[in-house]
C-alpha cells in the first residue's frame, strides 16, 4: 500500500512525542544565537513546507525575505526597535515576513475552480484583511517548518513598518507584516517558559 492509499483511508499515525516537544513543548522563542549559519538549500527547504501549508483559496499571499548578509543587517537595523537590535544582528538569518497586496494577482494560477480574482480587486478591505490574515499563518507555519528542520525561531513585532517598506519595499507591492530571526539558538539561555492559560479559560466546546 502506498502512502498516498494510506492516508486516503485515514489510518495517519500522530507524530511522535520526540516530534511534538521539538515542535512545540519543548520549543523556546530564542534571543541568542550560535555562530552558525544556515545552508541556502535549508532556507529553500524551509519554503517548499510552508508553501503547502493551507491558505484560504490558495491565496498564499505571504513573501519572505531572507536576510543572511552582513550588508542586510545593517539595512535592516535602522528599521528595528532598540530591544531587538543585538538579537537581530547576531542571528544567522532574519526573515521579513511580508505580504503582497496585490496577491489576487496569482489567483487564476494558484485558485482556477472560480473568478477568485474579482473576490479582491472589487474589495480593498478584503484584500487587506485576506493578505494579513492568510500572511500570519503562513509566518507561523515557517516557525514551524524552522522548528520541524532542527532550527530555532525568534519571532518580533518591534519595528518601524513605514520605514522597513520604504527600506525594502519602495518599489513593489509588498508590505511587512512581522519579523522572524531564524537560527541555532543558544539552549542555555533560554527563559524559562512562562505559564499559560488553562484549556478552560481559553476554550470553549459547543
Amino acid at each position: 500500500m502506498t502512502v498516498s492509499e494510506t492516508t486516503e483511508i485515514g489510518t495517519k499515525d500522530p507524530i511522535s512525542e520526540s516530534g511534538l516537544a521539538q515542535l512545540f513543548s519543548d520549543a523556546h522563542t530564542h534571543t541568542i544565537w550560535l555562530d552558525k549559519k544556515i545552508d541556502e538549500a535549508v532556507l529553500k527547504q524551509l519554503y517548499d513546507l510552508v508553501k503547502v501549508g493551507s491558505t484560504s483559496a490558495n491565496c498564499s499571499p505571504a513573501r519572505f525575505v531572507f536576510i543572511t548578509s552582513d550588508e542586510g543587517r545593517e539595512k535592516l537595523k535602522p528599521c528595528l526597535s532598540s530591544g531587538n537590535v543585538e538579537q537581530t544582528m547576531t542571528a544567522p538569518c532574519t526573515v521579513i515576513v511580508a505580504y503582497d497586496e496585490e496577491f489576487y494577482e496569482e489567483l487564476p494560477t494558484l485558485f482556477p475552480y472560480a473568478d477568485a480574482k474579482s473576490w479582491f480587486t472589487s474589495s480593498p478591505e478584503a484584500a487587506y484583511e485576506t493578505a494579513m490574515r492568510n500572511s500570519s499563518m503562513q509566518g507561523a507555519y515557517l516557525i514551524s517548518a524552522a522548528r520541524a528542520l532542527g532550527l530555532d525561531a525568534g519571532a518580533m513585532s518591534g519595528f518601524n513598518p513605514k520605514l522597513l517598506n520604504d527600506t525594502f519595499f519602495s518599489d513593489s507591492t509588498w508590505k511587512v507584516n512581522f519579523l522572524l530571526n531564524i537560527g541555532y539558538g543558544d539552549g542555555k539561555k533560554v527563559h524559562k517558559r512562562l505559564p499559560r492559560l488553562s484549556f478552560e479559560q481559553a476554550c470553549q466546546i459547543l
